[in-house]
């Protein structure tokens, strides 16, 4: 019997990337979220868009330490509803929100082995699933569609579907009770050591570090305090990290 049964992967950074300036996107992408409110009627100018991407930030401060997932959804029609706007219709707000991120999609890329190796799994008899943090589950499920990796996958879960964030274990217990899978027959490939590495090992699950975009100031700062049981610098490693591991 192989050593594991499934395995979990993270979305960005892990199987797809961002091609484009990050601060430059998402400016451009605040302004198209403006766009489609100001043509929905609503009087709002840069004044509430400054006080949204505020309250983002906050937001995604707080998301870090509490692990608690607050979507963009109720973060917009929060500052919304403090700027007297608190009766705009929810098909407003989603098409605000799916113009915002209808921007930012144009950037995420598929690695160029993502689609061999989950294939290459599945040929291999391993079950997939992906667990991904993000603030709109929508736009989660759109990425995945467009990178065309969804026909791999068991199920795709968002943190922003779930209320929870990696590296909470609820995560991945939620995953892997779904899927009928015990925690120690399943192993995480990701590129976070604070959120896909500990959060795997907080759930007794075997940790799989990818490091080829892993050069953040996030991961510098854990690389003394959290270790992955095993690491690739590409997904198309995978394979033959989990050959070697079913040997032994």
């Amino acid at each position: 019997m192989k050593q594991f049964e499934a395995i979990l992967f993270d979305l960005g950074d892990t199987l797809i990337y961002f091609d484009g300036d990050w601060p430059t996107v998402f400016e451009r992408a605040r302004q198209a979220m403006l766009a489609s409110l100001q043509k929905s009627g609503l009087g709002v100018g840069q004044e509430f868009l400054d006080d949204f991407y505020a309250r983002m930030q906050a937001y995604y401060r707080e998301r870090d330490t509490e692990f608690i997932e607050y979507t963009t959804h109720y973060v917009l029609y929060s500052t919304l509803e403090e700027w007297g706007f608190g009766d705009t219709p929810d098909e407003v707000l989603a098409q605000a929100l799916n113009d915002f991120h209808s921007v930012t999609q144009a950037h995420w890329i598929p690695e160029s082995d993502a689609i061999p190796t989950l294939k290459a799994l599945k040929e291999m008899g391993y079950r997939l699933a992906l667990i991904s943090n993000a603030a709109d589950d929508r736009n989660t499920q759109v990425l995945v569609d467009k990178a065309g990796v969804r026909s791999y996958f068991e199920m795709v879960l968002s943190s922003a579907a779930e209320g929870i964030r990696k590296p909470n274990p609820r995560i991945f217990q939620r995953a892997l009770e779904r899927m009928g899978v015990a925690p120690e027959r399943a192993a995480m490939v990701g590129d976070t050591l604070g959120a896909d590495i500990l959060g795997a090992k907080n759930a007794g699950i075997f940790s799989i570090w990818i490091t080829r975009r892993a050069n953040t100031s996030a991961n510098r700062a854990h690389a003394d305090t959290i270790t992955p049981d095993a690491r690739i610098s590409a997904l198309s490693e995978l394979p033959a990290l989990l050959r070697s591991l079913e040997e032994q």
